[in-house]
């Protein structure tokens, strides 16, 4: 059996990324999914010197691992001033120092959830962008607008997006 995981780019006990990740990772069919979360996962602010002085940390390594033993990747980007959050931009900058290629080509769905109207459309396009050097193989990406609006009893309750996930999801089953 195929194992995915499945995250967040948020450290928010409530966040909607999270849910969003979990929606998408039920509608991938028999495949075992790993959830994880970026609270599980702490790790000090990036720096050269604090590198120096004491390696890179234990759940650095830890979570490439888990992206490394995965055969997919469902991922949900927040978006915080219009970029990546903070302790996803830390946790992506110390497995880079690990390994530069560090999402090992391994199928991806990258989402971003957003209350706002455009979806974390901004930071998916820098992701986009930047994952594609990183060793990202993204199959597909899915904005999500309006949460509150679109998400109720956790799962898409519009159906036009409801069914676009859907393909999206279809696309990157295939692809495992």
């Amino acid at each position: 059996m195929k194992n995915i995981i499945a995250f967040a780019g948020s450290n928010s006990k409530n966040s909607i990324n999270k849910e969003l990740a979990i929606y998408a990772s039920s509608l991938v069919e028999n495949v075992q999914v790993d959830i994880l979360d970026l609270n599980d996962f702490e790790l000090p602010l990036y720096g050269i010197d604090y590198e120096i002085a004491h390696g890179i940390p234990d759940n650095a390594h830890k979570f490439l691992d888990a992206i490394k033993a995965s055969d997919g990747i469902i991922l949900s980007l927040a978006e915080h001033n219009g970029a990546y959050s903070t302790v996803f931009k830390n946790l992506f900058d110390w497995m880079s120092r690990i390994d530069g290629k560090l999402w090992s080509e391994k199928p991806m769905l990258l989402m971003a959830a957003s209350p706002g109207g455009r979806g974390g459309a901004t930071v998916l396009d820098i992701a986009k962008g930047r994952f594609a050097y990183m060793g990202g193989n993204i199959i597909e990406d899915f904005s999500f607008p309006s949460f509150n609006d679109n998400f109720t009893e956790r799962k898409i309750s519009n159906e036009v997006l409801n069914s676009d996930l859907k393909n999206k999801v279809a696309s990157f089953q295939k692809e495992l």
